[in-house]
């Protein structure tokens, strides 16, 4: 029997997404996998600049939420945590302390991402050598 991969999920303001379920359901059709989701407390608006813990409790929220959703959909979360306000510092962080195989990052749509703004998906891809999925999800996701 084949070992299962071990997924590290990147994602904020878009882990309850359509896309992102979507996304990792498909992924697990692909063969057997356990997701480990880190959620950047990373804040937005004016908090960006004027206070990096003001994340922290939206991000929680969306743990919570995401890691329901998932398990309702049959899906094997082993880990779900926050993590750095710096997406790029989070992700990193998991990788260094974890064995993963691969990484999805969800993001908002490029005019509107932070992250893509910082080409997160490729600077992850660098930095971890791993193969990263990117998944953008909809405007609707705004909050």
């Amino acid at each position: 029997m084949a070992e299962k991969a071990s997924v590290l999920v990147v994602a904020n303001r878009t882990a309850e997404s359509p896309e992102l379920l979507e996304a990792l359901k498909a992924r697990a059709a692909q063969g057997e996998a356990e997701f480990t989701l880190v959620v950047p407390s990373t804040p937005h608006g004016i908090a960006w600049a004027a206070d990096m813990a003001a994340g922290e409790s939206e991000a929680e929220h969306h743990r919570q939420a995401f890691v329901e959703e998932l398990r309702g959909e049959g899906l094997d979360v082993k880990e779900a945590k926050v993590g750095d306000p710096d997406p790029l510092a989070a992700a990193q962080d998991a990788i260094n302390f974890g064995d993963f195989d691969e990484v999805i990052v969800s993001t908002l749509p490029l005019k509107i991402s932070k992250w893509l703004k910082l080409d997160m998906p490729s600077k992850l891809k660098a930095a971890s050598g791993l193969p990263v999925t990117h998944v953008v999800a909809s405007d609707a996701m705004q909050r």
